[in-house]
């Protein structure tokens, strides 16, 4: 009998000794989840294909190895990402090279901290069998555009580099139905499409494109991507954006190494106002992946001479003056 009570008392024990093992270890783990600093980041757009390393990064949990509670936040307009961030709305925000450089001849106090694309993926596009074989061609013709300053700068530099007369390009606005104008053949060209997106999605729906590097045409081979945050922010908490830098190195790693496995993970955070097609998801991103490889750099390095480059181009198409400098727009960890 007193056998069978020790018993007894020493499986209570175990059993008290357990649960308050598991309260202390849920108490350690809430003490983890408050005691990580909180960042927002806002995205260009829905979630697609080039922001997979971001979700990799979280789902895999490296932001979390570097303390970080990441917000991945997507845009009510494409004009908020940058306006956000530079009023300290958001920690960081994803954008582009050149309108980094054009915020701050606005006094817009913003810089970039990666580049995420390496090479444009706005390229112009027109159909298949399209007479129009290079930029020159584009004089008396028309192309739709989403009315950005950029992409008429972008047309007049082609153009003109190609020989041909700029002025007489017919520039429509289409505002961002792209894919409409190119595929009742409203307009014999589009600029603002991208190859990792448009393209794909017009040749899906039967439409052939061939497309024109605007790199091969007189305008620099810019980042189309960037990760942006205030001079603010960056001064007061540079050490988070560093630690942020490190977790999304290790996520492109992973994508890079495992593209099934990181695609999987962002079409589970897929936006359903924007639903995700896999195969064009997947096309996009071997698209993508060679286009965001710095090679012999870190992931995310800037190179200054491209900045420079940038910087001279626009201020040669009037969109900046000469007051704003290259070397402040951009900061390499």
């Amino acid at each position: 009998m007193r056998k069978r009570f020790y018993i007894v008392i020493s499986l209570l024990l175990l059993i008290l000794s357990a649960c308050g093992k598991g309260e202390a270890d849920q108490t350690a783990a809430g003490a983890d989840a408050d005691d990580l600093q909180k960042v927002s980041l806002m995205l260009d757009w829905y979630p697609n294909a080039v922001h997979s390393f971001l979700f990799a990064a979280k789902e895999k949990g490296f932001f979390k190895e570097q303390g970080l509670d990441v917000d991945i936040q997507m845009p009510a307009d494409t004009n908020d990402p940058l306006r956000l961030v530079a009023a300290d709305k958001v920690d960081m925000a994803i954008s582009y090279q050149p309108e980094v450089l054009v915020a701050r001849g606005e006094d817009i106090p913003v810089q970039s901290i990666a580049a995420l694309v390496r090479h444009p993926l706005n390229q112009l596009m027109i159909a298949k069998d399209s007479p129009i074989q290079s930029p020159k061609d584009l004089a008396g013709k028309t192309v739709g555009y989403p009315t950005i300053p950029l992409d008429e700068a972008i047309i007049h530099t082609m153009v003109k580099t190609d020989g041909g007369d700029a002025e007489k390009v017919k520039m429509v606005d289409v505002g961002w139905d792209l894919i409409p104008a190119m595929a009742t053949k409203k307009t014999d060209a589009i600029m603002g499409g991208f190859i990792n997106h448009e393209k794909l999605l017009l040749e899906k729906e039967g439409h052939p494109i061939r497309t024109l590097n605007p790199a091969d045409y007189g305008v620099p081979d810019y980042y189309e991507l960037v990760l942006v945050a205030s001079e603010k922010s960056l001064k007061a908490n540079k050490d988070v954006y560093q630690k942020f830098l490190t977790a999304v190195t290790k996520g492109q790693q992973f994508v890079s190494e495992h593209p099934e496995e990181g695609l999987a993970i962002l079409m589970e955070h897929e936006d359903q106002t924007s639903p995700l097609e896999k195969d064009t998801e997947t096309k996009s991103l071997e698209i993508l992946l060679p286009l965001m490889d710095a090679n012999d750099k870190p992931f995310g390095y800037q190179d200054p001479g491209t900045w420079e480059k940038v910087a001279q181009w626009l201020r040669t198409t009037k969109m900046i003056n000469e007051k704003v400098k290259p070397a402040d727009a951009f900061i390499n960890f």
